[in-house]
């Protein structure tokens, strides 16, 4: 049974990173022409005023992670009249979101866009349709929350991977029409933008009733299921608050305190972080639905080993893409974007920074979640999190460099990190701090440290270019891959790995 959990596993990992490959690639190149054909004004005015909707969409995220946590649980229950109910009350939950995002977005949100945000005089008008195109955008997307969470609990990764290659493919035709497009280009961008949300929706909620008995439309009131999904986004909703003041807030201050082009910056490291984070969490999306079953079948040791493995491997991957990211974020800017808007890099390196510890608190949560006990971590990381907008706000109100509220990241979440393994010891006895932080968290720094250390003084023997780039990226991968191989892969994997490649390279 534990190979078979462990293959799926793998082979849901493999889909992923499949469609992530040329995600990537196809992403790193739209970004580039997209930013070209608009200019850094236009570019920096999109990511903002679509900002503004993002925040009001706290209410949307709460409950996706509540829909994923109680269709997983219910499936490793094994209860299909309970999972038929539990899909209806989501579904309408997430109706009755979408119709309040819409509201408050028609009138604070318009507001704010009106009269608080710095906005070119001629690109007003512009702004006000990005603005409304990103209302509809929204509210399709948080009603299409349940029937995505029925594809992962029900492990279809493959159909997943699949669709997003499609979404791939796609934005590649939207930046080719946006490129011959005579029309204003902004407008055209936020335009065929929202088309390939309503497209996905078609095929997701097709796909999902075909497959899944449970995802038909019906309408259930049943008030022992809703009740625990309401505490439980309830909960959620101050740390997903505080992460979009993080996140939109700190874009919000940078917007008043220094204008678009930082804006733009910004938006270049926030696009960098969303293609890093990836790496590591394909492989949480594909174990973290076994690792909330296991759970919900009273196997908590067999839990606790999917997520430590989790972990260790996520930072592993996760590295392969940082550190030669970090060696080489100049020279890789200048081939991306050509020209990159000032303090690109360096908001770019604190973001990479960022993503290392909130990958791996990322799937200490998955843990948390799946005992439902959500209280304590959204308070203590939301508190740290929301700090950032006052501390952010001072700080450049004296005179402050861009990338400090960055910097405060960095710290926030590493300490949210170590509070959310703790709450995962305070109710899974099982999870140990110490066998966590000695054997985990400690080897995955120090491997960290080893190799950019050794890469930072190869990257001094020579000059900047692409035989460089190549060596670094070449040489730091291999030295990551044999250090975590003997210091993150637990003994009984590498006897695995040593025996798969025994079999496949050796005749018998």
């Amino acid at each position: 049974m534990e190979e078979t959990v462990n293959k799926r596993i793998a082979r849901n990992t493999l889909f992923l990173y499949l469609r992530l490959a040329l995600a990537t690639g196809i992403s790193l190149y739209t970004s580039r022409v997209i930013l070209q054909a608009l200019g850094v004004t236009d570019y920096g005015l999109y990511g903002v005023v679509g900002g503004i909707v993002t925040m009001f969409s706290f209410l949307n995220t709460s409950m996706a992670g509540a829909t994923s946590r109680f269709l997983t649980y219910e499936l490793g229950q094994g209860d299909s009249v309970r999972l038929r109910e539990t899909f209806a009350t989501a579904f309408l939950l997430h109706g009755l979101i979408a119709l309040f995002i819409v509201m408050l977005a028609e009138t604070a949100g318009l507001w704010f866009l009106e009269y608080q945000l710095v906005i070119p005089p001629d690109r007003m008008q512009a702004a006000r349709w990005v603005y409304q195109l990103s209302v509809l955008n929204m509210a399709i997307q948080v009603t299409q929350v349940p029937y995505n969470a029925c594809i992962m609990a029900h492990e279809k990764i493959q159909f997943y991977a699949y669709m997003e290659i499609v979404v791939s493919i796609l934005r590649l035709l939207v930046v080719y029409l946006l490129v011959i497009g005579t029309v204003d280009k902004l407008i055209l961008y936020a335009s065929l933008s929202l088309c390939i949300p309503v497209l996905l929706t078609i095929i997701y909620r097709y796909y999902c009733m075909r497959n899944f008995p449970e995802s038909g439309l019906r309408f259930v009131w049943n008030p022992s299921i809703m009740k625990p999904m309401l505490r439980f986004s309830g909960w959620d909703i101050y740390g997903n608050i505080s992460i979009l003041a993080r996140s939109q807030g700190v874009n919000m201050l940078l917007n008043i305190f220094f204008g678009p082009a930082l804006n733009a910056a910004a938006n270049i490291a926030t696009h960098l972080q969303g293609v890093v984070v990836s790496f590591g969490l394909n492989l949480l999306a594909a174990s973290r639905p076994q690792i909330i079953k296991q759970y919900a079948r009273g196997n908590t040791h067999r839990m606790i080993s999917l997520l430590r493995h989790t972990l260790r491997l996520n930072f592993l991957l996760l590295m392969v893409v940082i550190i030669p990211l970090l060696l080489e974020m100049d020279f890789i800017l200048k081939v991306w974007l050509g020209e990159a808007p000032a303090y690109t890099d360096v908001l770019c390196a604190c973001t990479l920074l960022f993503c290392i510890f909130s990958s791996m608190s990322s799937v200490v949560v998955s843990g948390v979640h799946a005992t439902g006990h959500i209280k304590r971590p959204s308070l203590v990381n939301g508190t740290l999190y929301l700090a950032v907008i006052p501390v952010s706000y001072f700080l450049y109100r004296g005179g402050a460099s861009p990338q400090s509220s960055y910097w405060f990241n960095v710290v926030a979440v590493f300490i949210g990190m170590l509070s959310n393994a703790c709450t995962l010891r305070r109710h899974v006895p099982q999870f140990s701090m110490r066998v966590f932080l000695l054997k985990d968290l400690l080897p995955c720094l120090l491997v960290f440290a080893g190799v950019y250390a050794a890469g930072y003084v190869l990257r001094g023997q020579m000059a900047e270019g692409w035989p460089r780039m190549w060596l670094v990226g070449l040489s730091t991968t291999g030295l990551l891959l044999a250090l975590g191989y003997w210091f993150l892969i637990p003994a009984s994997m590498r006897g695995k790995i040593r025996e798969t490649l025994h079999d496949k390279l050796c005749v018998k």
